[in-house]
């Protein structure tokens, strides 16, 4: 099974945050494949970062997935075109988190996620 981890387990995962869940915690640590971060979480932080809703290195946080054992998956014109076949739903419009799950169904991957309302959008999203 490929993963795909959403951008508050990749972020809480290189912060050390206990908030991460047990079964995430399992499902990468047992991995065989490399388990991936998507372009669009660093993005995702750099704009959270340059409106003040966080504080982080950006580039330590880039140089960190390499060397906890993740890998990059870059953003492709599929995914991008991927986005526009998603459902909207009214409760929930975010951007960052349509193009993980878009990445996740033309990948295939498994987008693991702490976000129970991306449970909707099928069986490449678990909900950890």
């Amino acid at each position: 099974m490929r993963l795909l981890l959403d951008t508050q387990l990749v972020f809480w995962w290189q912060t050390g945050d206990r908030k991460i869940p047990a079964e995430a915690r399992i499902l990468v640590e047992q991995s065989i494949e490399p388990v991936l971060v998507s372009r669009v979480s660093l993005w995702e932080l750099a704009i959270k970062a340059g409106v003040g809703k966080l504080k982080i290195d950006l580039a330590m946080f880039a140089k960190q997935v390499g060397i906890i054992g993740f890998s990059w998956l870059s953003i492709e014109n599929e995914h991008v075109l991927q986005v526009a076949a998603l459902p909207l739903f009214d409760d929930h419009k975010d951007p960052f988190d349509r193009l993980l799950v878009a990445q996740s169904l033309s990948e295939p991957l498994i987008l693991l996620t702490v976000d129970a309302k991306l449970a909707r959008y099928g069986n490449t999203v678990r909900v950890v």
